[in-house]
């Protein structure tokens, strides 16, 4: 199995990594992706990925948006270009929209449209966070088709907007909310939607699972979402395990 979505590069893990990536290979989880987040974080990113020989995305997380667009989007371009004919590479992102902050909307919006335009250039899927920002997103998908799709990562909504991004060609990032007993519109996005339409994923170290009492998420925590989704499905956890690493080797060509 791939956690989609995993960032073992945060200083969260750096007294324990090793130990780590052995708990999440002991529960089943054979490897992760590690988004990119900023330029600061990168240099770090690759490191990890070339030491654990895990897969990485390269983007600009919009909670770290550049003083500089164009400065810092000349910068990941090179890079992405760069590292571009690396089979560990599979990705552009994580990138995307965060009505939270909204005093940098604007720059957000304007980096999400070039990342979405780098994509395309480059014919990588993408991963997208999206937070309260989803007809902004979909409005961005429009207007920037992209051939390999992606997967909106944290999804939360339900059924009705996650077939809206499905017929763009995304798919659904279902991680540690899953476990949440009062996230009843993921619930039954979960229950009703075709399997191959779904990815697996823990945002480690954040979005730590209800039941786990460890504040810090990890990996191997994956393991529990298998159950939760089987549960879900009404499907074992071997048919659900087989297809979610389908659907990641498909969408991210592994």
């Amino acid at each position: 199995m791939l956690d989609t979505h995993a960032h073992l590069d945060f200083p969260e893990f750096d007294a324990d990594r090793d130990a780590v990536f052995l708990r999440m290979r002991e529960a089943g989880i054979d490897n992760l992706i590690i988004p990119g987040v900023s330029p600061a974080h990168w240099h770090k990113q690759l490191a990890l990925a070339q030491q654990y020989h895990a897969y990485y995305a390269l983007g600009i997380h919009p909670w770290f948006c550049p003083e500089d667009l164009n400065l810092g989007m000349s910068a990941l371009t090179a890079l992405v270009n760069e590292h571009l004919l690396c089979p560990q590479l599979v990705a552009v992102g994580e990138c995307g929209l965060d009505k939270r902050y909204r005093a940098s909307w604007p720059q957000q919006l304007a980096l999400f449209e070039a990342q979405l335009e780098l994509a395309q250039a480059v014919d990588l899927p993408v991963i997208v966070h999206c937070v309260q920002a989803h007809g902004a997103v979909l409005a961005c998908l429009k207007t920037y088709s992209l051939a390999k799709g992606g997967v909106i990562h944290g999804f939360s909504g339900g059924p009705e907007l996650a077939w809206s991004y499905i017929q763009r060609g995304f798919k659904l990032g279902i991680g540690g909310l899953i476990m949440d007993p009062h996230a009843k519109k993921l619930h039954q996005t979960v229950s009703e939607i075709p399997l191959e339409h779904l990815l697996l994923e823990t945002d480690s170290p954040g979005m730590t699972p209800k039941n786990v009492f460890e504040k810090r998420n990890e990996p191997a925590n994956a393991a529990f979402f298998i159950q939760q989704i089987a549960h879900l499905q009404k499907k074992s956890c071997v048919l659900i395990s087989e297809q979610l690493q389908l659907n990641a080797s498909q969408l991210f060509e592994l």
